[in-house]
């Protein structure tokens, strides 16, 4: 079955966009809320205002969805989230959209795709929502979409930031991430291509982190392969694997330019906090004459790409709940254990070196009180447990956040935050 949400209103186009839609009652279809992006047909991307007044009415407008704010930017606009569909539900899809403030199509396909949610009527749609919470991180870098820069406010690139947690979108989505407990995390962004060795419509990467378990990594090879690739071919849209440029003529693989195990980076921090993870990727360069001649017809293009991914989502996160479910549980229940190696490097397709995997981990790391005060809350936000010990600390491996204990303790972790002293007798 494959999940395509029903769309009840759009500004923009069936043609344009290329996404299903159907009909919604003539009293009901004027009223719903659009982005600017629709009512402008693709010229321009939402303004934040726009935003701000779109969430608003979707809210008001439907008992399915509620706006909160998770978080403020240094610049003073708010980082928000929204929940849609069932709340008491242990299936939970989190979208982070737009950590890079010049790539807007990932954002305003999200915007649409909440108001689709809440307003949808048909029966794949109720039974989604019925059984699963969809979180929404519309605009994951506010400041950086105002300036449309990469970075954020202060240059930071976010997607660079979830491990060290020194922006406050990344603390944010650190804190989300904790207390929500997504079992698939999916995050949207735009590239520029490399005709004719890299220019897709769309790449997706999956998580490459060697910490991720089994079968959170097979999930999240299979949201790839069986549901995100396979709706946007349906849609017309061409895929690939994101940074691996290919052989225009064969198809093979020539070289990676990108997309590796680093655990800072959102997609492998979903992993290592054992959630399928999936990188989105659509391209931003003009495909055609027509597109390069009307920028509303390559954003249209870029926007509709993503939307068709996202029914891949949607339709993996209806068929497969309970293998989602039944993946993620055993990987945050395994740290219990305290079994296995833990990797500081390497990739699904780059084995760790001999000195980057721990065989045999200590059972915990030793902060002393300088070094605990200065990481305190960042072990909060990761969700790691910690028993005090005087002024210091004592954070053992054994709990659900095992595999990133190192990562962030460990002096010959690539980005550790603290050289905590190894504790090899508990």
């Amino acid at each position: 079955m494959k999940f395509r949400i029903r769309t009840l209103a759009f500004a923009v186009t069936a043609a344009a966009l290329a996404v299903p839609l159907v009909t919604a009652p003539a009293e009901a279809a004027h009223a719903l809320p659009r982005t600017g992006f629709e009512t402008s047909n693709g010229a321009r991307w939402t303004s934040q205002p726009e935003e701000q007044e779109f969430l608003a009415a979707v809210d008001r407008g439907s008992d399915r969805v509620s706006v909160g704010r998770i978080g403020t930017t240094k610049q003073g606009r708010p980082l928000q989230l929204v929940r849609i569909g069932a709340q008491h539900t242990s299936n939970t899809v989190l979208l982070i959209c737009s950590q890079h403030g010049d790539e807007p199509s990932g954002r305003d396909a999200c915007l649409s795709r909440i108001r689709d949610l809440a307003y949808a009527r048909d029966s794949e749609t109720r039974r989604l929502l019925s059984r699963t919470r969809i979180l929404v991180v519309p605009t994951a870098n506010p400041d950086g979409r105002a300036a449309d820069t990469r970075g954020n406010s202060d240059g930071v690139d976010i997607n660079r930031d979830h491990i060290a947690l020194q922006t406050a979108e990344g603390r944010a989505m650190a804190a989300v991430v904790r207390d929500q407990r997504p079992d698939v995390i999916y995050d949207l962004h735009e590239y520029g291509a490399t005709p004719p060795y890299y220019d897709k419509d769309l790449f997706d990467l999956w998580p490459r982190n060697l910490n991720t378990d089994a079968k959170v990594h097979q999930e999240s090879q299979i949201l790839s392969d069986r549901y995100v690739r396979p709706a946007a071919h349906e849609g017309g849209f061409s895929t690939g694997t994101y940074g691996i440029w290919t052989d225009p003529v064969t198809g093979d693989p020539i070289k990676q330019t990108a997309g590796d195990g680093q655990e800072r980076i959102l997609r492998n921090a979903a992993g290592v906090k054992d959630a399928v993870g999936l990188l989105i990727e659509s391209r931003v360069d003009p495909v055609t004459d027509a597109e390069k001649a009307d920028a509303s017809l390559n954003n249209r293009r870029r926007v509709a790409s993503q939307l068709h991914a996202l029914g891949g989502l949607f339709s993996f996160a209806d068929e497969r709940r309970t293998r989602i479910e039944t993946a993620t549980t055993g990987a945050r229940l395994a740290g219990f254990k305290d079994r296995g190696p833990v990797y500081l490097g390497g990739a699904d397709n780059d084995p760790a070196k001999p000195e980057q995997i721990l065989a045999d981990p200590p059972c915990g790391y030793r902060l002393d009180a300088a070094q605990y005060a200065d990481v305190k809350d960042e072990l909060a936000l990761h969700g790691v447990m910690v028993r005090p010990v005087g002024e210091g600390a004592f954070v053992p491996l054994r709990q659900s956040r095992r595999e990133l204990i190192p990562l962030l303790l460990d002096a010959r972790a690539t980005y550790h935050l603290a050289s905590g002293e190894a504790v090899t007798a508990c």
